[in-house]
């Protein structure tokens, strides 16, 4: 009896001891920045397309109806490949009457000479004036002018004849076609885009009031079938003038190291830049918050653990916006400043750090619950 009485104490004891240990404290954790004066960098982004450096409208040099079309958009071509044909009939049937003026011109040429030559014959023994031998020396000067032009008329036609045959000025891919069999086509009329491939870059449209920085910028850029592969890019052309619709510059950007760009995929360029202002530090914009209307950031003051820290608001100065970034300046340089979540957070709130899990915190905190018990 006196056994069980004892045993019933001591487990009266432990469930008092047990009502009095402290519950363990579970930290929130927090993302912050480092506060970094001088080192803040202006970062515009552009969405831009991959276009061939190199890339040429063909066009048919007469005019005429469509009778073949050879190619399709995609289709690789090489310089001096048939695209197209126009109906010749019109410009054979020129060439065939260019030779026959010819062959009339070469007989008066001819005739006129001859004329000439027996004229001079006579004209030593006087029996033709000299104003007639003139007359007949003239004619036959003229009548080989008149060959001669009706040679390059045939030229002409010939020439004409061939330009209905379409042909590649360079190498490359097609990269439009804008006609079809049966169609009319004006003399000059692009209708057909090539492209080289060996060269491409990237196209974007620059506003006028980031045209200064634009230009001393370090650019990366991504593809939209990669977001996560950034490439370093070079700027090689900036238009010199604005365009008359949109007032943008149009740039063309080149990879540095080769990167492989397909034709028409879309790109997105970062141009960073350093500012000029060393007093000032570039924070996420999610980090600032308001103290009595003014702006504010949540500042961590770190414990002796190096995970666990405290929370305090100071006040901050800023300085200008860059996109999703503030520039501030106030705290001390080196200071963590805590990026999201600012909203939860409270004076002298203990928080994890970034990197250190929750229940890293936790066990941080249980070594004064150990103690406590311990002194029991």
């Amino acid at each position: 009896m006196k056994t069980s009485l004892t045993a019933a104490g001591i487990a009266v004891l432990l469930a008092a001891c047990s009502q009095h240990q402290p519950a363990s404290e579970v930290l929130r954790p927090v993302r912050t920045t480092e506060l970094r004066y001088g080192g803040a960098r202006e970062t515009n982004r552009y969405a831009g397309t991959v276009r061939a450096r190199h890339e040429v409208d063909q066009a048919f040099r007469v005019s005429g109806k469509v009778m073949e079309r050879r190619i399709e958009v995609g289709q690789t071509v090489r310089e001096g490949d048939v695209l197209a044909v126009l109906d010749d009939t019109d410009y054979r049937l020129a060439e065939e009457a260019a030779r026959q003026q010819l062959i009339a011109a070469r007989a008066r040429a001819q005739q006129a000479e001859s004329d000439r030559k027996r004229l001079e014959a006579l004209e030593a023994d006087g029996s033709v004036s000299e104003s007639d031998d003139e007359h007949a020396h003239s004619g036959a000067l003229t009548s080989q002018a008149s060959a001669e032009a009706e040679t390059r008329q045939l030229e002409l036609a010939a020439n004409r004849l061939n330009y209905t045959v379409l042909r590649a000025s360079q190498s490359g891919v097609v990269t439009a076609v804008r006609f079809e069999v049966g169609q009319v086509v004006a003399e000059g009329q692009p209708v057909i885009s090539i492209a080289n491939e060996s060269e491409p870059e990237i196209v974007v449209d620059v506003p006028e009031d980031h045209l200064a920085s634009f230009k001393t910028a370090h650019f990366r850029a991504s593809l939209a079938s990669a977001p996560d592969q950034m490439f370093d890019v070079a700027l090689r052309e900036l238009a010199p003038e604005a365009a008359q619709q949109t007032r943008t510059y149009r740039a063309r950007l080149k990879p540095v190291s080769g990167h492989e760009l397909p034709l028409g995929a879309t790109a997105t360029l970062l141009a960073q830049h350093a500012l000029a202002d060393a007093s000032t530090a570039a924070i996420p914009a999610s980090a600032i918050t308001q103290n009595n209307g003014q702006p504010a950031v949540w500042v961590v003051h770190r414990a002796a653990a190096g995970s666990v820290g405290t929370v305090d608001l100071k006040p901050v100065a800023v300085q200008g916006y860059r996109n999703d970034q503030v520039l501030v300046s106030g705290p001390a340089a080196g200071e963590l400043v805590v990026t999201a979540g600012v909203q939860k957070m409270s004076p002298g709130l203990r928080v994890a750090l970034s990197g250190a899990s929750a229940s890293t915190a936790v066990a941080d905190t249980k070594s004064n619950t150990t103690v406590l018990e311990a002194s029991r």
